[in-house]
C-alpha cells in the first residue's frame, strides 16, 4: 500500500460524508470539528477541557476559542472541576443538549441515505472491513510490540494467585477515591469476584489482568449472563496512575474476542454515566446504550446505564 492510495481513500470519503461541508451537508450552523465537541459533551456529561483535548487531539487554543463561542450561545456552561480546581468543567445547557440532540439525528438520517445505497447482503463485509481498518490504523506498530504508545511494556493475562483479591481492592479504592462510593459498592464486587472464583465455566468465563511494566494495572471479567446465549462484561478497571496507555481498550477488545470464541451472541454490561471514560471505550468498540434508569447506590444518586453489543 503506498501514501498515494491512502490519500485517494481520504479523499474519496471526506466528499462521501460531506465532511468538507459539513454544516450545510447536515443543515446545521456548525463546522465538524464543533459537532464532534457537542457530541462528545453530550455523550459525557461533565467533561474537563482536559479530556475533550485528549480525547479529539485539539490545540488547546482552539478548543478554548471554540467552548468560548459556544459559551456565548448558551450552549455550555464553565466552571472549575469539582474534582480539581485546576481543571475547567464543562457541561451542556439545555439549549446545548438540543443542538447536540439535533445533530445526532440528522448524522442518524445522513448515515442511514448512506446505507440505503448498499445491499443488506453487502453491510456485514462493510462493517468488517470497517472494523479491520479502525484496528490496524490504531493499534499500529505499538500493539504489535506489546507496548503502549508511551513505549512502555503492556501485558494481558489470565488471573494468578491474588489478582482476585487485588481487583475487589483497586476496584473500592479507587471508585471511592474518585466518585466517594461507599462499601455498598466494595461489597458489591467482592460478591461479583467470590461468585466468579467459586464456580466458572473455564471454557466461557474468563479473566484478564492488565500488567504495565510488571505490574497490575487493570483488569476485566467476561461471565455468562442469564439471557440466553448472552456474556456480561464486568468490573472494567485500569488504575489511575497507568491510564493513557490503552490498557481499558485492550481489556474491553479481549473481552469480546473471546465472547465471539466462546460462542456467544450478545456481550451486555451495566455501568453509571459518570464513567465518562469507560463509556467512551465501550462506544468506539460498538456497544450501544439500550436503557437509562437514575438509581441510589453506593451512597450517591448515579445514573444507570445498559449498554449492548451483537457478536
Amino acid at each position: 500500500m503506498s501514501v498515494r492510495e491512502v490519500r485517494e481513500f481520504n479523499r474519496f470519503y471526506t466528499n462521501l460524508i460531506g465532511a468538507l461541508d459539513y454544516s450545510r451537508h447536515l443543515h446545521t450552523p456548525y463546522t465538524l470539528t464543533e459537532a464532534r465537541v457537542l457530541y462528545e459533551l453530550a455523550h459525557a456529561r461533565g467533561t474537563d477541557a482536559a479530556d475533550l483535548r485528549a480525547v479529539l487531539s485539539l490545540d488547546a487554543g482552539h478548543l478554548s476559542r471554540m467552548l468560548a463561542k459556544f459559551e456565548e450561545q448558551q450552549l455550555v456552561t464553565r466552571g472549575p472541576s469539582a474534582q480539581d480546581a485546576r481543571r475547567q468543567r464543562i457541561e451542556l445547557t439545555s439549549q446545548g443538549r438540543q443542538a447536540a440532540a439535533l445533530l445526532e439525528e440528522r448524522s442518524q438520517e445522513a448515515v442511514g441515505t448512506l446505507l440505503d445505497a448498499v445491499p443488506p447482503q453487502d453491510r456485514p463485509r462493510l462493517a468488517e472491513a470497517m472494523g479491520t481498518v479502525r484496528r490496524i490504523l490504531r493499534d499500529g506498530e505499538a500493539d504489535r510490540a506489546g507496548r503502549s504508545p508511551a513505549g512502555r511494556r503492556v501485558v494481558l493475562r489470565g488471573p494468578r494467585p491474588g489478582d482476585l483479591g487485588w481487583a475487589v481492592e483497586r476496584n473500592a479504592a479507587v471508585y471511592a477515591a474518585e466518585f466517594g462510593w461507599d462499601e455498598e459498592y466494595e461489597a458489591l464486587v467482592a460478591r461479583i469476584v467470590a461468585d466468579y472464583a467459586a464456580d466458572h465455566d473455564a471454557e466461557r468465563e474468563a479473566m484478564w489482568v492488565a500488567e504495565l511494566d510488571g505490574q497490575r494495572a487493570g483488569c476485566v471479567f467476561c461471565v455468562r449472563d442469564e439471557a440466553p446465549g448472552t456474556a456480561r462484561l464486568r468490573l472494567l478497571l485500569v488504575d489511575p496512575a497507568a491510564r493513557g496507555h490503552g490498557l481499558g481498550r485492550r481489556l474491553v477488545e479481549k473481552c469480546i474476542s473471546f465472547a465471539r470464541s466462546a460462542g456467544y451472541e450478545h456481550l451486555v454490561l451495566w455501568t453509571n454515566d459518570v464513567l465518562a471514560d469507560a463509556r467512551r471505550i465501550y462506544e468506539r468498540a460498538g456497544f450501544t446504550l439500550v436503557a437509562e434508569e437514575p438509581h441510589r447506590s453506593f451512597g450517591k444518586e448515579l445514573n444507570g446505564q445498559d449498554w449492548h453489543l451483537a457478536l
